[in-house]
This record gives C-alpha cells, sequence and structure tokens, in this order.
C-alpha cells in the first residue's frame, strides 16, 4: 500500500511537472556577484570594466592552468612523499643534547 501511494505521488508529481515547464527551467540567467553588486558600485564611481589581461573565457586556458598546477602538486607531493608520510623529520633537539655530552 505505502509503495503504491508512494509511486502514485511520484507519477502525478512528474504529470505536474510536465505541464509546468516554467518551474523546471530558469527563465532569466542568473546574476553574479560581479555583475549585480561590483559593477553597480563602479559605474556609480565612474570606473567602467575592463577586458582581463588574460582572458579565460575562451576555450580550455583555465582547465589547462588547473591541469598544470595540478600535475606540479602532484610532482612535488610525489617527490617528497617519504618525508612527507613516512620518515621523520630529524629531532634536532636531541641531536643538539647528544653532541654536548
Amino acid at each position: 500500500m505505502l509503495f503504491s501511494l508512494s509511486s502514485l505521488a511520484l507519477s502525478s508529481w512528474l504529470l505536474a511537472l510536465s505541464f509546468l515547464p516554467s518551474v523546471a527551467v530558469a527563465a532569466e540567467k542568473w546574476q553574479g556577484v560581479d555583475e549585480s553588486v561590483v559593477e553597480k558600485y563602479a559605474k556609480e564611481q565612474g570606473r567602467e570594466a575592463k577586458k582581463p589581461l588574460i582572458n579565460t573565457d575562451q576555450g580550455d586556458l583555465l582547465l589547462f592552468v588547473f591541469l598544470v598546477a595540478g600535475t606540479a602538486a602532484g610532482f612535488a607531493a610525489g617527490y617528497f612523499w617519504r618525508i612527507l608520510m613516512v620518515e621523520k623529520a630529524p629531532d634536532r633537539v636531541n641531536d643538539e643534547k647528544q653532541k654536548i655530552k
């Protein structure tokens, strides 16, 4: 009985959703903080937006930058893996005490 009620509720919800496309799809593009806040105050102060020095919105440039950064971080973590995870750093305090004795 519970299964049939839940399946009935789900099917009626999907049916209602199909008749109301405005509920499922946003009508406007959501504005980000840059567009809604920063640009507003910049225009009030008389400053207009400039083109970025390196435009990462075109193509896969931003993806490539993250790939290079991840590769460099992975290489550094792999190179120093023993120091980071396995070997402990030498205990300098005990070494100096042994030298004094």
